[in-house]
């Protein structure tokens, strides 16, 4: 005789929702704030994610190839980003203000370069993380020159290309001090060309003035504008000279 029916339940079992995938833009926002300790800025939706400049450091935007000349004077550690034909060079917090004067004891405040500084107040587009940016593909330097000793690499797929170019102002040798609140708008995406190293003090391999003469291990200022400046004024008057009526 068979026993008694087992008791047939109609409870449903609740089943844990699927999780939601995470947002790209949370893991930028987490690497630079978690890892690196530095404020971002969320932009709207859809657009990339901005550092706030100023509080662990200032911004150097200048043409690729005046970038590419100052390498040498930069430690390894120190970030550098690339924005189209832009290469933005992180310095102390603070250099931008000095920018300015720093170039009139040059002897270059009075010719206008495409140099513009960013600093407090100012925003940076945040260049994706190493590991989730494209690939970075090595090219040599055209020309021979101390420059050429640095590696040069360039994404293998960079996107839209053409850079706005900001036209030298007079005075301060062409800097531009981006007003309070605003950024560089350039196309393209940024990338990395020296990122930042999570757990390591950045600030400390950043190009500063207390280096000059002081014996310290940061990079000197002045040394990385000279370069700066020296080949965006030879860019400017390449371009002069291309021109019909530029060179007699």
């Amino acid at each position: 005789m068979a026993g008694p029916r087992p008791a047939i339940t109609t409870d449903v079992v609740a089943l844990p929702l699927p999780r939601r995938p995470l947002d790209p833009s949370d893991q930028v926002r987490r690497w630079y704030e978690n890892e690196l300790g530095w404020p971002v800025v969320p932009g709207p939706p859809g657009s990339p994610l901005s550092l706030r400049v100023g509080l662990r450091f200032d911004v150097l935007d200048v043409p690729a190839e005046a970038g590419r000349a100052a390498l040498r004077h930069l430690t390894p550690g120190s970030p550098v980003a690339v924005r189209g034909d832009r290469l933005r060079l992180l310095v102390a917090a603070g250099s931008a203000q000095e920018v300015p004067g720093v170039l009139d004891w040059l002897e270059w405040g009075a010719l206008p370069l495409d140099l513009t500084a960013l600093g407090e107040g100012d925003l940076m587009e945040a260049p994706l993380p190493p590991d989730q940016g494209p690939a970075m593909a090595v090219r040599p330097l055209e020309r021979a020159g101390p420059a050429a000793a640095a590696d040069v690499r360039h994404p293998v797929d960079p996107g839209p290309k053409g850079a706005v170019r900001r036209p030298g102002l007079p005075g301060h040798g062409g800097v531009r001090l981006l007003p309070r609140g605003r950024s560089a708008a350039v196309q393209g995406a940024a990338v990395w060309l020296r990122p930042p190293e999570p757990g390591g003090e950045v600030e400390a391999s950043l190009p500063t003035l207390s280096a000059l003469g002081g014996g310290g291990s940061a990079p000197d200022l002045v040394r990385v504008l000279d370069t700066v400046a020296t080949h965006c004024h030879r860019l400017r008057l390449r371009r002069v000279c291309a021109q019909p009526s530029g060179c007699p």
